[in-house]
């Protein structure tokens, strides 16, 4: 409608600044304002597209791009999503909206304790053992992301002995297939098992490891990055989380219950693949900020200045 054409992947660059730029409000003469065009604005909401008429908020405006990014990993194309430009337009987009008093709503992260209480929720129907499987998965191997868990195969998700190894050769910083040591992210212990209890029960030996389960138990195609993320949602709904949660909830959990434990941030992003330290840092500060000796100066001087008796 925007563009007077059916828009198909790969997206052009200009289709998603222009769609960022459209929906996110703007600071002009007149005040606050957004980019699109009130006749289109007026016509999405009565397609149904929008709910209604003005600026979206920014965290949908991020989600939406990451949704856009994430289909195009998903058919293994480039993400315009990702190039330099866009970033920046989104960082001063975030900046500009700090200024404003707005703050984006991250989402919660999913630590050790939360997760099991999700995995508490999965029973022994084929249903509940695909969604063990998948959040056992994609937490402990590293917290992958939704384009990665829906890409993991068979063939990229090697045995070895009791343990898999998913050789993860296309991802958000690894767009051009390459395969390196950093590539093989381990699964082990209880989500190894949980993964050959779910393929053994699916019968697949090869293709799609995660799939649709139908009625009856019937099993269905390739899950899709949205599926992946309504599965979290549900799971932490059923277990009675607090919180707003998504996919990406159980990436931030994996880093953050790794600094509660204490694991050296280069073992960390090994696991994670992120290339850039200030992504993780944020989600491990919070983790090992209760464990910190420098949180108990007060309490570990008092005790080494008791007298002894």
């Amino acid at each position: 409608m925007r563009f007077a054409i059916e828009l198909k992947l790969p997206l052009t660059l200009e289709a998603v600044v222009t769609f960022i730029t459209d929906h996110v409000e703007h600071l002009g003469p007149n005040g606050l304002r957004q980019g699109l065009p009130e006749q289109v604005d007026r016509e999405l909401v009565k397609l149904g597209i929008k709910k209604r008429v003005g600026p979206l908020a920014l965290s949908t405006v991020e989600h939406r791009v990451a949704v856009m990014s994430e289909a195009h990993l998903a058919q293994h194309m480039e993400s315009p999503c990702r190039v330099p430009v866009v970033q920046r337009l989104l960082s001063r987009t975030r900046r500009a909206y700090v200024k404003r008093g707005v703050r984006p709503n991250k989402v919660d992260a999913i630590t050790l304790q939360p997760l099991k209480q999700m995995l508490e929720t999965c029973d022994d129907s084929l249903l509940g053992i695909r969604d063990r499987a998948l959040l056992l998965f994609a937490w402990s191997s590293g917290g992958r992301r939704r384009s990665e868990v829906v890409a993991a195969t068979v063939e990229n998700t090697k045995r070895r002995g009791e343990s898999y190894v998913f050789i993860l050769d296309h991802s958000k910083t690894n767009q051009e297939g390459r395969v390196d040591g950093s590539s093989y992210k381990p699964i082990v212990g209880a989500a190894a098992e949980a993964l050959t209890h779910w393929l053994h029960s699916a019968g697949i030996t090869q293709g799609t490891l995660f799939r649709q389960v139908r009625r009856y138990g019937i099993l269905g195609g390739p899950l899709s990055t949205e599926a992946v993320r309504r599965i979290v949602i549900e799971r932490a709904k059923r277990a009675g989380l607090d919180g707003r949660f998504a996919a990406h909830s159980l990436r931030a959990g994996f880093v953050t219950e790794a600094g509660i434990q204490g694991i050296p941030m280069a073992e960390i992003m090994a696991m994670t693949g992120h290339s850039s330290v200030a992504s993780v840092v944020g989600y491990h500060r919070a983790g090992s900020s209760l464990t910190s000796a420098a949180a108990r100066l007060f309490d570990d001087a008092e005790m080494r200045n008791e007298p002894t008796s």
